[in-house]
């Protein structure tokens, strides 16, 4: 998160990656916050406010690159191949999309809606990973027809239903299973992905179900079952879950290589790893968690005699989500029982998670970070909802109308979840590099919202 950064905020940052890039700060971002207003990729936050407007989503492409590079460069083994696939669920763009191709990343899509996407991006669909629970006839249909290398399959329905397209379109793909291993990680219930009733996978235990789609996939001959794939939740912060969940997959593949007599799957261990958001927050760096758990996976194989041909993982949030700011401009104000309003010209329309889940965010004045706060705030949004608060406790400098204020780590969760509730328009997102601006998507206007109506 960018130094000079002040408001609500208690954690301190991780150690470094084991195999770092350039440092995110620029000399004139740092010149900028000296002076007390937050330059992003060189570009102050009034000029991204006056030619873009706000609300404004605001991404430091450098440092989504040095992401992107930290992952790619520490996730490497000399025992087995390796892939980093972005989750583009946190973010996605064609922009983006582009930019981490070009640094070495795969993909992961969800819907036939970020699939499109990719595809107009021009990414290598061989390195696509097509997720989903529920994926309709139609992107099945998609998929195949695009040349998705891997689909991940949730369950016995889902594979029929693939063999039998993959069969009348006469195409060929790779399949990995979703298993659930049933780890426990501290994250919010609602972004917790591997409790034994999860809705996504066939759960560990479940080994006739687990077999039954082993069995489909053997049969067929468009269909290859090239591995499995695990996932337990999102913003976990902490190395243990995700080297426990690896010990528990590479235990299981230990028991399909006695039980079926078949070794060397492809393997992937998922995502979920956290960012900063507040000072309390200690996140392992995405590059120190690569290398950790390759490390892991290294040492865990040999000890189960069990081999793997390729390890896959997928960071979206950790790629995205500390490059990203929003940029908000102060609205009235005012003074409720003992709460300091602050009204922002957006709020839960842009960014869903503090009323969804209890997220916490931090934020500051960007055109006076030296000075002390003089007061604590409530940063609520303009939806019609009691719940549309931003930050509930923001100490800040004294504020005033028209101020520019902007939160922190909005980069992933921000855009992707944004709704058109009361009928607010979508911000736009511009990327910012070595002191120029591009808008990458463009606001939405009135027109746009009621373009589909016939």
């Amino acid at each position: 998160m960018a130094a000079g950064m002040t408001g609500l905020g208690k954690r301190d940052k991780g150690k470094s990656a084991v195999r770092t890039c350039s440092g995110s700060k620029k000399d004139e971002e740092e010149k900028g916050e000296e002076m007390g207003v937050l330059k992003i990729g060189g570009v102050d936050c009034r000029s991204l406010a006056e030619q873009f407007g706000t609300p404004l989503y605001v991404y430091d492409e450098g440092r989504i690159a040095e992401q992107a590079r930290a992952a790619v460069e520490n996730f490497r083994s000399e025992k087995f191949e390796t892939e980093v696939a972005y989750a583009s669920k946190a973010f996605s763009s064609k922009a983006l999309f582009r930019l981490l191709s070009g640094e070495g990343l795969g993909l992961d899509v969800v819907s036939g809606g970020e699939l499109y996407g990719a595809m107009e991006a021009g990414v290598d669909m061989k390195r696509v990973y097509f997720h989903g629970n529920n994926k309709s006839n139609e992107e099945i249909e998609m998929g195949l027809e695009a040349g998705v290398g891997y689909f991940v399959v949730d369950n016995v329905m889902e594979v029929d239903r693939l063999v039998s397209a993959a069969g009348g379109a006469g195409k060929k793909a790779k399949a990995l299973l979703r298993i659930n291993p049933g780890i426990s990680a501290h994250t919010h219930e609602y972004i917790m992905t591997s409790k034994p009733d999860s809705k996504f996978g066939i759960y560990i235990e479940n080994r006739a179900q687990i077999e039954q789609v082993m069995d489909i996939l053997d049969a067929d001959e468009n269909i290859e079952l090239a591995g499995f794939h695990s996932h337990i939740g999102s913003q976990i912060v902490e190395a243990e879950s995700f080297e426990k969940a690896l010990g528990t997959m590479i235990g299981f593949l230990a028991d399909i290589k006695a039980s079926r007599g078949v070794d060397g799957f492809e393997l992937s261990i998922g995502g979920g790893f956290g960012i900063k958001y507040v000072e309390e927050d200690r996140p392992v760096p995405l590059g120190q968690m690569c290398a950790s758990l390759v490390r892991y996976a290294e040492e865990a194989l040999e000890k189960s005699d069990v081999t793997i041909s390729k390890l896959i993982t997928e960071p979206g949030r950790a790629v995205v989500g500390e490059a990203g700011y929003t940029l908000y401009t102060i609205g009235d104000m005012k003074k409720s029982g003992d709460k300091n309003y602050i009204f922002v010209d957006g709020g839960m329309s842009d960014n869903i998670r503090p009323a969804l889940y209890s997220a916490e965010y931090t934020c500051a004045l960007a055109e006076k970070l030296t000075e002390k706060p003089a007061a604590s705030y409530c940063i609520a949004g303009k939806n019609c909802e009691s719940g549309d608060v931003l930050i509930a406790d923001a100490k800040l400098p004294e504020a005033k109308t028209g101020d520019l204020l902007v939160v922190y780590s909005t980069g992933a969760y921000g855009y992707s979840m944004a709704s058109n509730y009361n009928r607010l328009g979508r911000p736009a997102v511009v990327f910012v590099r070595d002191g120029k601006a591009r808008l990458v998507i463009r606001r939405e206007t009135y027109a746009d919202q009621y373009s589909l109506e016939v």
